[in-house]
């Protein structure tokens, strides 16, 4: 089934960490299609299996979910190499492919000796040539990367790009230039200001553009027992706060040496050091986590300023059950007259 490319298809999605073998991965995203879910996004970290491969295995186990790196960077990949291998999940797909769009983690380019230089042009640059590939035109480019004549010799289709971000310039470029942006926050307050931004960008959008979906990209843990949902939300929670703009860091209150300290663990591989560090605090600001009532209040606010919700990692202690009781929210806030 080929799906549309309006990213206004794009609703409920979920990301799916593959820390794990790719064929549970795979379950988990049929369990995610079942569940209601319309996106899924694969995280692409060199330590974890391969998104892409993953993401295969997904489309073969689903017929509808929409399917995408999220958020892939062109640092650690080529941006050529990067859209002729989205533009292969598209043909595997049937044409279900999205690409999340970003300048990629800091402190895990850092392990690869990568330079995140100019990271704002990197990923318009990115977008724009990769959609000239998929488009089938041949690329001549010069900037923070090469390109000498590049073409694609296969035909994908046009694939929706959403560009991951926090910071206001990144905000409002992708709403000026992208199908969507993926804000990664969890709440209100950051989805609130990120509107803001949004609408700026909007502001000098070219209708030929077409529609523009806000996501909120947003770290869930949810289960039954609060505690445990929490807990669990310290790892991603530390990758988050290492990652966020000062400004970010400001709004919510945190301690900014302390988000430097956790960034430095992680890059020197003391996962449990930088999991140590995470405060409740750090938690609260960016992880949507507790009971399905507590998780459903926190997305109902965040849904006020979005267009659309992914589910982040860690979804929860038992990722299964999770996608189980975020399906259950999901109903519980959707009106009946907009389920498809």
């Amino acid at each position: 089934m080929v799906q549309s490319n309006n990213p206004r298809s794009i609703r409920w999605g979920i990301e799916l960490t593959p820390d794990a073998p790719v064929r549970e991965i795979a379950a988990l995203g049929a369990a995610a299609e079942e569940a209601g879910f319309d996106a899924a996004f694969g995280s692409s970290h060199y330590d974890n299996r391969d998104p892409l491969i993953a993401l295969d295995r997904v489309a073969a186990a689903t017929d509808e979910i929409r399917l995408g790196p999220g958020v892939a960077n062109p640092y650690d990949v080529h941006p050529l190499r990067l859209a002729s291998q989205v533009a292969t999940l598209a043909e595997v797909s049937d044409g279900r492919a999205l690409l999340g769009l970003g300048a990629g983690d800091a402190s895990t380019l850092r392990n690869l000796g990568v330079d995140r230089d100019r990271p704002l042009r990197r990923v318009l640059e990115t977008m724009r040539v990769a959609k000239k590939l998929w488009a089938g035109e041949r690329v001549d480019h010069e900037g923070t990367f090469t390109a000498s004549d590049a073409a694609l010799n296969y035909d994908p289709g046009p694939v929706p790009v959403l560009v991951g971000g926090q910071g206001p310039h990144m905000l409002r470029m992708a709403a000026k230039h992208a199908d969507g942006v993926l804000v990664n926050g969890s709440h209100p307050d950051d989805y609130a200001w990120a509107a803001d931004q949004v609408e700026i960008g909007l502001a000098d959008r070219p209708e030929s553009r077409g529609p523009f979906t806000l996501g909120a990209f947003a770290s869930v843990s949810i289960d039954e027992d609060a505690e445990r949902a929490r807990t669990v939300a310290r790892r991603p929670v530390a990758y988050i706060a290492a990652g966020a703009p000062e400004e970010v860091l400001d709004r919510h209150g945190l301690d900014v040496d302390r988000a430097a300290a956790i960034g430095s663990a992680i890059s020197a591989g003391d996962r449990e050091r930088a999991d140590d560090l995470v405060t409740p605090a750090m938690v609260d600001a960016f992880c949507v986590a507790g009971t399905p009532d507590a998780v459903a209040e926190r997305i109902a606010t965040i849904r006020e300023y979005a267009d659309a919700f992914v589910a982040a990692s860690p979804l929860g202690p038992d990722r299964e059950h999770a996608i189980e009781l975020l399906g259950s929210v999901r109903k519980r806030l959707i009106a009946p007259e907009s389920e498809p």
